[in-house]
Protein backbone atom coordinates (compact mmCIF):
# COMPACT_ATOMS: atom_id res chain seq x y z
CA UNK A 1 0.00 0.00 0.00
CA UNK A 2 1.41 3.65 -0.95
CA UNK A 3 -0.10 6.84 0.34
CA UNK A 4 -1.36 7.30 -2.66
CA UNK A 5 -4.36 4.77 -1.15
CA UNK A 6 -4.69 6.87 1.41
CA UNK A 7 -7.22 9.68 1.37
CA UNK A 8 -7.65 12.19 3.73
CA UNK A 9 -11.47 13.97 4.19
CA UNK A 10 -11.59 17.29 5.98
CA UNK A 11 -15.53 17.78 6.78
CA UNK A 12 -16.68 21.11 7.31
CA UNK A 13 -19.91 22.85 7.34
CA UNK A 14 -21.46 26.39 7.55
CA UNK A 15 -23.81 26.07 10.61
CA UNK A 16 -21.70 25.65 13.81
CA UNK A 17 -23.77 25.68 16.59
CA UNK A 18 -21.78 27.81 18.56
CA UNK A 19 -19.74 29.92 15.73
CA UNK A 20 -21.53 29.70 12.24
CA UNK A 21 -19.21 30.11 9.41
CA UNK A 22 -16.11 29.46 11.69
CA UNK A 23 -14.61 27.14 8.78
CA UNK A 24 -13.46 30.65 7.34
CA UNK A 25 -12.77 32.95 9.85
CA UNK A 26 -9.37 34.55 10.15
CA UNK A 27 -6.94 32.97 11.71
CA UNK A 28 -3.43 34.46 11.00
CA UNK A 29 -4.37 35.88 7.76
CA UNK A 30 -5.66 32.73 6.37
CA UNK A 31 -9.24 31.21 6.70
CA UNK A 32 -9.17 28.20 9.45
CA UNK A 33 -9.95 25.66 7.09
CA UNK A 34 -7.16 26.53 4.97
CA UNK A 35 -4.65 25.91 8.61
CA UNK A 36 -6.19 22.27 8.35
CA UNK A 37 -5.93 21.85 4.76
CA UNK A 38 -2.11 22.31 4.58
CA UNK A 39 -1.18 20.32 7.76
CA UNK A 40 -3.03 17.21 5.98
CA UNK A 41 -1.36 18.32 2.65
CA UNK A 42 2.00 17.96 4.59
CA UNK A 43 1.39 14.74 6.22
CA UNK A 44 3.79 12.01 4.52
CA UNK A 45 1.48 9.18 4.63
CA UNK A 46 -1.28 11.48 2.82
CA UNK A 47 -1.78 11.44 -1.04
CA UNK A 48 -4.95 13.06 -1.61
CA UNK A 49 -6.96 16.00 0.78
CA UNK A 50 -9.98 16.95 0.17
CA UNK A 51 -12.14 18.96 1.68
CA UNK A 52 -16.18 18.14 2.37
CA UNK A 53 -18.36 20.79 2.74
CA UNK A 54 -22.53 21.44 2.82
CA UNK A 55 -21.75 25.45 1.30
CA UNK A 56 -20.85 26.70 -1.77
CA UNK A 57 -18.94 29.83 -0.06
CA UNK A 58 -16.75 26.87 1.58
CA UNK A 59 -16.24 25.31 -1.73
CA UNK A 60 -15.12 28.62 -3.43
CA UNK A 61 -12.96 29.76 -0.86
CA UNK A 62 -10.74 26.09 -0.67
CA UNK A 63 -11.01 25.87 -4.33
CA UNK A 64 -9.64 29.49 -4.33
CA UNK A 65 -6.66 28.58 -2.38
CA UNK A 66 -5.53 25.65 -3.79
CA UNK A 67 -7.66 22.93 -2.54
CA UNK A 68 -10.08 20.29 -3.59
CA UNK A 69 -13.39 20.24 -2.02
CA UNK A 70 -16.47 18.51 -3.17
CA UNK A 71 -19.96 19.34 -2.25
CA UNK A 72 -22.10 16.76 0.69
CA UNK A 73 -25.49 16.17 0.91
CA UNK A 74 -26.75 18.73 3.55
CA UNK A 75 -28.20 16.68 6.30
CA UNK A 76 -25.23 13.94 7.31
CA UNK A 77 -25.80 12.87 10.89
CA UNK A 78 -22.09 13.33 11.73
CA UNK A 79 -19.13 14.13 10.19
CA UNK A 80 -17.91 10.83 9.72
CA UNK A 81 -21.15 10.18 7.56
CA UNK A 82 -20.06 13.20 5.22
CA UNK A 83 -16.89 11.65 4.47
CA UNK A 84 -18.02 8.44 4.17
CA UNK A 85 -20.11 10.32 1.13
CA UNK A 86 -16.85 11.71 0.01
CA UNK A 87 -14.37 8.82 0.43
CA UNK A 88 -16.23 6.07 -1.22
CA UNK A 89 -16.37 7.44 -4.03
CA UNK A 90 -12.75 7.01 -4.49
CA UNK A 91 -10.88 4.37 -4.67
CA UNK A 92 -8.74 5.05 -1.87
CA UNK A 93 -8.19 2.19 0.88
CA UNK A 94 -7.26 3.88 3.86
CA UNK A 95 -9.77 7.36 5.04
CA UNK A 96 -8.49 9.81 7.69
CA UNK A 97 -11.26 11.81 8.95
CA UNK A 98 -9.33 15.19 10.40
CA UNK A 99 -11.83 17.95 11.76
CA UNK A 100 -11.99 21.42 10.01
CA UNK A 101 -11.56 23.02 13.26
CA UNK A 102 -8.09 22.39 14.72
CA UNK A 103 -5.64 24.12 13.00
CA UNK A 104 -2.88 23.39 15.68
CA UNK A 105 -3.22 19.27 14.72
CA UNK A 106 0.25 18.93 12.81
CA UNK A 107 1.08 16.50 10.37
CA UNK A 108 2.75 14.23 12.93
CA UNK A 109 -0.42 13.48 14.26
CA UNK A 110 -1.96 12.33 11.40
CA UNK A 111 0.67 10.15 10.14
CA UNK A 112 0.37 8.42 13.97
CA UNK A 113 -3.07 7.62 13.25
CA UNK A 114 -2.21 6.24 9.78
CA UNK A 115 0.80 4.17 11.01
CA UNK A 116 -0.73 1.28 12.94
CA UNK A 117 -3.59 0.51 9.51
CA UNK A 118 -0.10 0.16 7.85
CA UNK A 119 1.71 -1.75 10.19
CA UNK A 120 -1.53 -4.21 11.08
CA UNK A 121 -3.60 -5.86 8.85
CA UNK A 122 -5.93 -6.86 12.41
CA UNK A 123 -6.78 -2.90 12.68
CA UNK A 124 -9.56 -1.41 11.39
CA UNK A 125 -10.04 1.88 12.80
CA UNK A 126 -7.47 4.28 14.86
CA UNK A 127 -8.03 7.66 16.53
CA UNK A 128 -5.98 10.03 19.09
CA UNK A 129 -5.28 10.53 22.43
CA UNK A 130 -3.04 12.62 24.49
CA UNK A 131 -3.02 13.16 28.91
CA UNK A 132 -5.40 15.70 29.52
CA UNK A 133 -3.59 18.61 30.61
CA UNK A 134 -3.38 19.41 34.52
CA UNK A 135 -5.27 23.40 33.92
CA UNK A 136 -7.69 21.57 32.05
CA UNK A 137 -11.23 21.06 33.66
CA UNK A 138 -12.13 17.22 33.43
CA UNK A 139 -15.61 18.62 34.15
CA UNK A 140 -15.57 20.49 30.64
CA UNK A 141 -18.35 18.48 28.25
CA UNK A 142 -16.39 19.87 25.28
CA UNK A 143 -13.10 18.06 25.94
CA UNK A 144 -14.05 14.52 25.59
CA UNK A 145 -12.59 11.69 27.35
CA UNK A 146 -11.92 8.12 26.44
CA UNK A 147 -10.69 5.23 28.53
CA UNK A 148 -8.70 2.85 27.24
CA UNK A 149 -8.07 -1.32 27.28
CA UNK A 150 -4.82 -2.56 27.99
CA UNK A 151 -3.97 -2.91 24.28
CA UNK A 152 -5.19 0.78 23.47
CA UNK A 153 -8.44 -0.36 22.31
CA UNK A 154 -11.19 2.40 23.79
CA UNK A 155 -13.47 1.23 25.72
CA UNK A 156 -15.98 4.02 26.10
CA UNK A 157 -15.74 7.93 25.15
CA UNK A 158 -17.50 10.21 27.38
CA UNK A 159 -18.23 13.78 27.79
CA UNK A 160 -18.13 12.98 31.79
CA UNK A 161 -15.05 12.27 33.47
CA UNK A 162 -14.26 9.03 32.94
CA UNK A 163 -12.82 6.67 34.76
CA UNK A 164 -14.75 7.67 37.90
CA UNK A 165 -12.14 8.01 40.38
CA UNK A 166 -13.25 6.48 43.92
CA UNK A 167 -10.50 7.58 45.93
CA UNK A 168 -10.56 10.73 45.09
CA UNK A 169 -6.85 11.58 47.01
CA UNK A 170 -5.47 9.29 44.24
CA UNK A 171 -3.60 10.44 41.07
CA UNK A 172 -6.18 11.17 38.31
CA UNK A 173 -5.08 10.03 34.70
CA UNK A 174 -7.31 10.97 32.17
CA UNK A 175 -7.17 10.59 28.63
CA UNK A 176 -7.99 13.90 25.74
CA UNK A 177 -9.45 12.84 23.31
CA UNK A 178 -8.48 14.06 19.78
CA UNK A 179 -11.31 13.89 17.01
CA UNK A 180 -9.30 12.42 14.02
CA UNK A 181 -10.10 9.08 12.97
CA UNK A 182 -8.35 6.56 9.99
CA UNK A 183 -10.66 4.02 8.79
CA UNK A 184 -10.16 1.05 6.17
CA UNK A 185 -12.42 1.76 3.61
CA UNK A 186 -14.69 -1.24 4.14
CA UNK A 187 -15.23 -0.39 7.77
CA UNK A 188 -16.14 3.14 6.85
CA UNK A 189 -18.65 1.83 4.28
CA UNK A 190 -20.23 -0.30 7.10
CA UNK A 191 -20.32 2.77 9.15
CA UNK A 192 -21.87 4.42 6.74
CA UNK A 193 -25.12 2.19 7.03
CA UNK A 194 -25.78 1.81 10.42
CA UNK A 195 -27.82 4.68 12.27
CA UNK A 196 -26.92 6.53 14.94
CA UNK A 197 -26.90 4.48 18.22
CA UNK A 198 -28.20 4.92 21.69
CA UNK A 199 -25.19 5.68 22.98
CA UNK A 200 -23.49 8.35 20.22
CA UNK A 201 -27.26 10.20 20.65
CA UNK A 202 -27.08 10.13 24.58
CA UNK A 203 -23.07 11.65 24.21
CA UNK A 204 -23.22 13.30 21.03
CA UNK A 205 -20.43 11.14 19.87
CA UNK A 206 -20.26 9.59 16.41
CA UNK A 207 -17.31 7.21 17.48
CA UNK A 208 -19.60 5.17 20.18
CA UNK A 209 -21.38 4.19 16.98
CA UNK A 210 -18.16 1.86 16.19
CA UNK A 211 -18.15 0.66 20.01
CA UNK A 212 -21.86 0.02 19.66
CA UNK A 213 -21.70 -2.34 17.38
CA UNK A 214 -18.85 -4.54 18.74
CA UNK A 215 -15.80 -2.78 16.59
CA UNK A 216 -12.34 -2.12 17.21
CA UNK A 217 -11.35 1.35 17.26
CA UNK A 218 -7.51 1.80 18.20
CA UNK A 219 -6.46 4.88 20.41
CA UNK A 220 -3.24 5.87 19.44
CA UNK A 221 -1.34 8.01 22.48
CA UNK A 222 0.73 11.45 21.20
CA UNK A 223 2.59 13.59 23.71
CA UNK A 224 -0.10 16.56 23.64
CA UNK A 225 -3.81 17.42 22.49
CA UNK A 226 -3.87 20.70 20.17
CA UNK A 227 -7.07 23.79 21.15
CA UNK A 228 -9.55 23.59 19.17
CA UNK A 229 -11.99 26.13 17.64
CA UNK A 230 -15.53 26.25 18.83
CA UNK A 231 -15.92 29.68 19.26
CA UNK A 232 -14.96 33.10 18.37
CA UNK A 233 -12.78 33.11 21.68
CA UNK A 234 -11.40 29.91 21.14
CA UNK A 235 -10.26 31.46 17.74
CA UNK A 236 -8.65 34.58 19.71
CA UNK A 237 -6.83 32.03 22.01
CA UNK A 238 -5.37 30.05 19.10
CA UNK A 239 -4.45 33.37 17.32
CA UNK A 240 -2.55 34.56 20.51
CA UNK A 241 -0.65 30.87 20.28
CA UNK A 242 0.50 31.23 16.15
CA UNK A 243 1.23 35.07 17.45
CA UNK A 244 3.93 33.82 20.23
CA UNK A 245 5.12 31.27 17.87
CA UNK A 246 5.54 33.66 15.30
CA UNK A 247 9.58 34.26 14.71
Amino acid sequence: MTRQDVLAVIPVRWGSTRFPGKALADLSGLPLVEHVWRHATAARSIGRVVVATDDERILAAVIGFGGEAIMTAADHPSGTDRVAEVALATSCRIVVNIQGDEPLLDPEAMDAAVAPLLADNNLEATTLAAPLARDDDVHDPHLVKVVTAANGDALYFSRSPVPFHRNQEAEANFLHHIGLYAFRRELLEEFSKWPPGTLECAEGLEQLRLLEHGRRLRVILIRRAFPGIDTPQDLARVAALLRADAP
